[in-house]
This record gives structure tokens, sequence and C-alpha cells, in this order.
């Protein structure tokens, strides 16, 4: 199965193609998008600031205290600053949260105006504020440090060019007299250049994890919770009210109807075939068979009968020696599974395999049945023709809704020309 894309710059950090994807330009966009941001910030601060620099120097090194009109400046000027950050950094915030995307691809929860009282009350609030104090004061200095770096690689690399200029001498540890001795200093700047590029990854990478965690607004735990426990009695609710349904269909009407069709079957017996009765009879006949047939599909929808006699591995052969693709089931488990999900992975691979004939054009399919940890993991791949796409209505979406709603999880690989792989990990917590 091929890897999964990464969703976040940290994620993608770890892979061996990161100087080969488009990600370093993705950290390049965001760092260098920063830059506006952060220098109207800092300029902001150093108005405040550096009048408070000056007064603790003349404090320390010359063991005079600042006057009052300084004293009288900083505490207006700090007080000001303090009243206008909630207000100045929810805009700020605002344009973090879109440009966060160009390296992090995962959703942040919407932060609408919560009112003017929310912005100095709410623990959210002032994360924000000491996420524009961090963008203005700590970022700026760790851009100069980096600026520093580059440059002086730069040198190392353009100092083959520059050596032996008299009016321009080059210095980096000792003079360069000769391109010769500078010929050293600039494959040690070429071989830099990777590092850089890594270390900037990695400093865009710390950059968006604290401006993650600084403007995701606070989610509740406890309603997330109950949630989690509402959605679980709904999943329990739905499969015993299902499970109630096919034993009334399979115990009640089915009988009944079975019963029907016999009789029905024995009238035409008895019935000559020149009477009037004899052709609505047998059109009454054929119709409850139908419906028989009908009724069988219903209640092997809700519950498969093989899934009950056989369990998830010979039902899973079942599909596949049904199927008009050869299949190749491998099955690795240990223990019972929980009903619900012995359910959905059936359904994983009927619907899977199904799609694999019905679209895929493939020769032959491979089912994988492992419990890994806590989980079960069904994995359906085929040497189709790939490109599958949940949009296209190949019923991949309804599949991976029916997986969520145990908890699951459900992965695609279908580059074109294939092959595909489905896999479905579900928790069999009971």
């Amino acid at each position: 199965m091929t890897p999964e894309r990464p969703s976040h710059l940290a994620e993608a950090l770890r892979r061996r193609d990161w100087l080969v994807s488009a990600w370093p330009w993705r950290a390049l966009a965001y760092l260098v998008s920063t830059v506006p941001i952060a220098g109207v910030l800092a300029v902001g601060l150093l108005i405040v600031g550096a009048p408070l620099l000056a007064a603790v120097n003349g404090l320390l090194l010359h063991d005079r205290p600042p006057g009052v009109a300084l004293m009288l400046f900083l505490a207006v000027g700090s007080l000001s600053v303090l009243a206008l950050a909630p207000i100045v950094s929810f805009p700020v915030a605002a344009v973090e949260r879109w440009r966060l995307r160009l390296v992090d691809g995962r959703p942040l929860p919407p932060s609408p105006w919560p009112g003017l009282v929310a912005r100095y009350r709410t623990a959210a609030g002032w994360r924000e504020v000491a996420y524009l104090f961090w963008l203005g004061g700590v970022t700026p200095i760790t851009y100069w440090v980096f600026l520093l770096l580059l440059v002086f690689d730069l040198g190392l690399i353009t100092s083959p060019w520059l050596a032996g200029d008299p009016n321009n001498p080059v210095v980096i540890w000792q003079p360069i007299e000769t391109t010769g001795e500078a010929v050293p200093y600039a494959i040690v700047g070429v071989l830099l250049l990777p590092v850089l590029c890594y270390a900037a990854g990695l400093f865009t990478a710390v950059q968006a994890t604290v401006a993650r965690w600084a403007l995701a607004w606070p989610v509740d735990a406890a309603a997330l919770r109950e949630v989690a426990r509402s959605r679980t009695r709904l999943v329990g609710a739905y499969e015993a009210e299902r499970r109630r349904i096919e034993r009334d269909l399979h115990d009640g009407a089915q009988p009944r109807l079975t019963s029907l069709t016999l009789q029905l079957g024995l009238a035409r017996l008895d019935v000559p075939e020149d009477s009037p009765a004899a052709r609505p009879l047998a059109v009454a006949h054929d119709q409850a068979r139908g419906l028989m047939v009908m009724l069988r599909q219903l209640v092997h929808g809700i519950r498969p009968q093989s899934l009950t006699d056989l369990g998830l591995a010979g039902a899973a052969q079942e599909l596949a020696d049904a199927s008009t693709v050869a299949v190749t089931v491998r099955a690795d488990l240990d223990g019972e599974l929980p009903e619900i999900v012995e359910t959905t992975a059936y359904f994983v691979v009927s619907e899977a395999l199904g799609n694999v004939v019905r679209h895929s054009g493939a020769t032959h399919a491979d089912v994988r049945l492992t419990r890994t940890g806590g989980d079960l993991v069904v994995e359906v791949s085929d040497d189709g023709r790939g490109g599958a796409d949940p949009s296209l209505g190949t019923g991949l979406t309804g599949l991976a809704d029916r997986v969520a709603a145990v908890d699951g999880r459900l992965l695609l690989s279908s580059p074109p020309g294939g092959p595909t792989v489905v896999r479905v990990e579900l928790p069999c917590r009971r």
C-alpha cells in the first residue's frame, strides 16, 4: 500500500522525499509571508520596548533611576498595549489561521468574534495575545539568525569568484587570496544547502506548531465525550433494531410467506389448466415466490446467515467464491470479534469486492483479515486500473460512513494504473 500523503509539515519532514517534494516551497511561502506581519508587530513592540530597555539599562549600568516622564510614558504605553492586544490579536489570528494552511492541512475550528468582553475574559483570547507577542518578539530574532546563516553560506559558495580582489578581500576564518584556497569553502557551502533547507523546514514546523497551539480554540472535552457516548448508544440501538427486524422477518414473515407459496403451489396442482382461475393463480404463485426471494435478500442484507454460521473468515471466503474475479482470502483472526465489528467487516469485504467486479477491470484480488493490537484490519487489493474516486459514486463514501459509525477509519490508495488498496481499521473494544 502506498504511503499516505502527509497532512502537515512536521510529518513531511520525516519522509525521505522531503527535498524533492512541494513541502520546502510551501515552507518557504510560509516563512516569506511571515516577514511583513512579524515586522509590523516588531515595530509596534519596539516603540514601547525601546524606552523600557533604556530605563533598565540606565538602572543596571549607571545606577540611574528613570525620570518621572519616562516612568509615566512606560506605564501608559504598557497599559495601552495590554488594553489593545486582545483586540489587535483577533484579526492577526484570523490571518494566521489562513496562512497555517500552507504547512498544515488539518482543519482548525472556526473562531467567530466572541464579543469584546469575551476577548478579555477567555483563555483562548489571551493565548492569541501571547502568540501576538511571540510573533512580534521571538520570531524576528530567529529570522535574523537564520538570515545570517544563509548569507554566510552564500558567502562560502561565491568565495571562488570573489577571491583575489584586493579592493574586496574575502575573509572567512582567515583571509583568502586565491581561487584555489576558496574552492574547499565553496564545496562546504554547497553541502550545507540541504542542511539549511532542513533547518528552515524544522523552524517552520516549530512555528506552525506554536501557531496551532495558540490559535486552536479549546474543545469542550465533556461535550465531546458525551457526543461519543451518544453515538455509541445510537449505533448500538440501531444494530439492536436491525437484529430485531431480522428476527421478525426470519421467524415470522418468512415462514408465513413460505407456507403461502407452498399453498399456492398445491392449489395450482388442483386447478385444471383450462380453468379461468388457473392463470391468476399462477401469477399469484410466481409473485409469492419472487417476494420470498426478495425477503430472503432483505434478511441477508441485515445479518448474513453465513456470517453467523461460518464466522468472518468463512463468510469472506464465501463472498470470494461467489465473485466473478479470482479472489484469495488470507485470515489471521484470534479470538472472538464484537458482533458489530464482524458485521461491518463483512460488508466492507462485500462492497469492496463488488467495486472490484464492477469498476476495476481487475483479474485478481486479495482479501486480508488480521488482528493488529486491538484493531481488526481489513485490506482488499486488486490489480485493476486504479483511479478509484469516492466522489464518483462507487459506494466508498457510504462505506466510509459505515466504518466511521463504529469508530473506525478507511484508507484508500488507488493511483491511476493501479493497484487499488482499500484498508479499514476497526477497533475491537467491547
